[in-house]
């Protein structure tokens, strides 16, 4: 990301108040009233304490001390409880923001190009969900309402403190007024770290991710010193981060307590030559002592608060730079919706680069009639996934045209074509949670009739009729407790389940024992029937029926037909068979 992007993806305080402060504003008013009532409810004591002082002890009136007394326990009731309605009203709100951008940030993210997922971390994704956005409990919470209530309180401080006694006044602001361009110019500099601690906490999280979901590696390879020192490298780059954070707060904080430490010993001396030369009362100074704590506080309570919004403010910088990432169906161009697809697919000079001007597949053109086999060969790299995906719209060609039953793929609505779209990868992803589970996924409402028609064609029921739970057995993290031909018979059962009209199968058989290979295989046929199938071919035995063979070489269709004519014409095709029926 450059620095143009980022400067363009800082988040304002105008955006901020539009988007998050103003349709919450019922709550935020509400909590501003309680915490005005209790701000002004906290003055009672200072001036309670200057009656009690200059009036009630000197003529011994106990009627006055009485109701003096009275105020001010009324006074700490109402800030007792509205410090509880206060929390009560923005801290539950504030979390229920929290949730609400979360689940905003989700559902962007999850339709996202797939290519977005291709150069991002997992773990980094998570942490942008569930990390980046915590801050803005203190733009909604009591941290908002805390800030312009310890304005009021420090502007009606200064105006009693101004009644008071000016020339002690003007003494104090001027550090006041120091200490507020130290924290303006403080947490300036305070932003961008904070930014950068969420990009690093992702990269740490990322990182761990893989670390625990790759264990069996890891130690496969004895290579857990090697992650040990990796994680402890991320975790000290985090903290650097959160040092310098702390190093730039307390600086603030003790500039605060120097400055203002100056202003208190500045007002006990002028104050205590008022007093002894008649000019001011003890309870005056007493109220103004006093005074001075309420306009105090919240001044050093801002460079707490002030911290938090950085924060807030960094966490929605990362946030925004992710919702600003341009969906999958973005653009408005998919308008056609085809609730019936009868399959009939063709690439018509079909050309996709991951990287520009490096095409990974150049100029294809194929006819896929509804119900063939289309079977992609060739060598690992040469472009056979790529042409898949862009079947599967999981990527957009660069130039060219693919279209379904005469409709433009780029213009038929994702919805309606993934609906009848099938898909069964060489390492097939399965939830955590049950086989049966895992077979309804595609469609969680079937009836157990379609569910068991579908494990009946994937030979399911070979390997769960051994389990003592049958379908209901936990399988693990991505199906961890299960072999690989058990895995994949899970997968084409779940494709089965989904009934498409457009599978795309990985096909993934060549490290799977005879047996599974042989179940697999009739579970395949199962599958296929009927349906427009994209098969990547990784053993080349498997696809000798199919209606078509392409044969992929440097992103181009070297060669095109049926089993018997590919090898009749002992070109590309022949060499791969013989070589592969060697070995």
């Amino acid at each position: 990301m450059t620095k143009k992007a980022n400067k363009e993806n800082r988040v304002t305080m105008a955006h901020v108040f539009k988007t998050i402060i103003w349709p919450r504003r019922i709550h935020l008013f509400l909590g501003l009233f309680l915490i005005v009532l209790s701000r002004l409810s906290g003055l009672v004591l200072p001036g309670a304490s200057k009656i009690l002082i200059d009036d009630v002890i000197p003529s011994n009136d106990l009627q006055l001390l009485k109701w003096l007394v009275l105020g001010v326990v009324a006074a700490i009731t109402v800030q007792a409880v509205t410090s509880y309605a206060l929390t009560q009203i923005l801290s539950v709100e504030a979390q229920h923001l929290i949730a609400k951008l979360r689940s905003q940030v989700q559902q962007h993210i999850i339709q996202l190009p797939i290519r977005f997922f291709d150069n991002t971390k997992t773990g980094e994704l998570v942490s942008r969900i569930m990390t980046d956005v915590e801050g803005v409990r203190n733009l909604v919470g009591t941290g908002f309402a805390q800030m312009v209530g310890g304005v009021l309180t420090a502007v009606i401080s200064l105006g009693l403190l101004i009644y008071i006694s000016p020339l002690m006044t003007l003494y104090v602001l001027v550090p006041v007024v120091v200490f507020g361009l130290i924290s303006l110019k403080a947490f300036g500099k305070i932003r961008p770290i904070f930014r950068e601690r969420g990009k690093i906490n992702a990269e740490v999280t990322g990182r761990l991710t893989e670390t625990l979901g790759g264990i069996r590696v890891i130690k496969g390879f004895n290579a857990e010193q090697q992650e040990i020192a990796t994680f402890e490298k991320g975790v000290d780059k985090l903290f650097q981060n959160v040092k310098a954070s702390l190093t730039a707060t307390s600086f603030v904080t003790s500039s605060a307590t120097f400055l203002l430490g100056l202003a208190s010993a500045g007002i006990m001396g002028i104050g205590g030559y008022m007093i002894m030369d008649g000019q001011m009362t003890f309870g005056d100074f007493l109220a103004f002592t006093l005074y001075l704590g309420f306009m105090i506080a919240p001044i050093v309570q801002m460079s707490n608060i002030g911290s938090q919004f950085t924060e807030a403010f960094a966490g929605l910088d990362r946030t925004e730079e992710i919702m600003n990432y341009p969906l999958e169906n973005a653009g408005g161009q998919r308008t056609v919706s085809l609730p019936n697809i009868v399959g009939d697919i063709t690439f018509q000079d079909v050309s996709f680069s991951y990287e520009e001007g490096k095409d990974v597949i150049k100029q294809v053109s194929f006819h896929a009639p509804a119900g063939s086999v289309t079977a992609l060969v060739g060598t690992s790299g040469s472009g056979k996934t790529t042409i898949a995906g862009l079947a599967a719209s999981f990527l957009n060609p660069e130039s060219g045209l693919i279209t379904v039953d005469g409709h433009d793929l780029q213009k038929i609505t994702l919805d309606s074509y993934r609906s009848q779209l099938g898909v069964v990868l060489q390492d097939d992803f399965l939830f955590e949670g049950s086989i049966r589970e895992n077979i309804l996924f595609p469609r969680p409402d079937s009836s157990d009739e379609l569910l068991m028609q579908a494990v009946k064609a994937a030979h399911v029921q070979e390997f769960t009729d051994r389990f003592e739970d049958g379908l209901d057995t936990l399988i693990g993290e991505r199906g961890v407790k299960l072999s690989g031909g058990q895995r994949q018979r899970i997968a084409i059962a779940r494709a089965i389940l989904a009934d498409p009209k457009i599978l795309v199968l990985d096909e993934a058989t060549s490290n799977l024992d005879t047996e599974s290979e042989s179940l697999i295989q009739a579970s395949l046929k199962e599958l296929m029937r009927g349906r427009t199938t994209f098969v990547i071919a990784h053993r080349l035995s498997t696809i000798r029926q199919a209606d078509q063979i392409l044969v992929i070489e440097n992103g181009q269709i070297a060669e095109k037909g049926k089993h018997d004519e590919l090898i009749a014409k002992e070109g590309r095709y022949f060499q791969l068979y013989t070589y592969q029926a060697r070995i």
